[in-house]
């Protein structure tokens, strides 16, 4: 009697901790996307930072450009404001789709600027312009790389939760499907194209 006991509750202990392991690494690996997000968001920022300044030393030289300039400004402030939502809540599907919509919108109204910054020769050699352009390139490229970081965090989470045991589980705990954050249309995945 005391034996089939002791084995009972064995089980049950064993099958607590598989359980509670279970819940652990999914709450390790939604933590590690949700950290990864926060590092594409000070990216995010330093960009929304840079595009201010950018605007201004270019309005100067671009004045019959203006449309593109507001373009780029409305663009910005989408993609700021979208990238708050997404921010309160890491792997929201609607908040990163606001987001990664933002983003496209935002990635195109730049490209139209860089292509109108080409045609000034002015512009490209002075100094501000220069120095603020290679600053969003190299905002643009670790915005790349954390959204990559942020991606795999996201594929991890999602593959740990749908995967057998932790799918009969994942639900019961509350663990949703995260989003990654990718390009939306296709012609955003292009440079763009500059003509002389």
């Amino acid at each position: 009697m005391l034996i089939p006991l002791i084995v009972v509750l064995a089980v049950v202990v064993v099958l607590v901790l598989f359980i509670i392991g279970i819940y652990n690494r999914l709450v390790t690996l939604r933590n590690r996307y949700k950290n990864a997000y926060a590092q594409i968001d000070v990216q995010l920022k330093r960009r929304y930072d840079l595009i201010p300044n950018l605007v201004e030393t270019a309005k100067g030289y671009m004045a019959h450009e203006r449309e593109t300039l507001e373009a780029v400004v409305k663009a910005r402030g989408a993609a700021f404001n979208a990238s708050q939502a997404a921010a309160a809540n890491p792997g929201d599907p609607g908040a990163m789709k606001g987001l990664m919509g933002a983003e496209s919108m935002l990635t195109g109204a730049l490209g139209r600027l860089l292509v109108v910054v080409e045609r000034y020769p002015d512009l490209k050699a002075n100094q501000q312009m220069s120095q603020l352009m290679e600053e969003l390139t190299s905002t643009e490229n670790r915005i790349s790389f954390a959204r990559q970081a942020y991606n795999d965090g996201v594929t991890s989470y999602n593959t740990q939760r749908e995967t057998f045991p932790s799918v009969m589980f994942a639900g019961m705990f509350g663990f949703s499907a995260a989003e990654l954050f990718e390009i939306e249309a296709p012609e955003q995945r292009e440079a763009p194209k500059v003509q002389f």
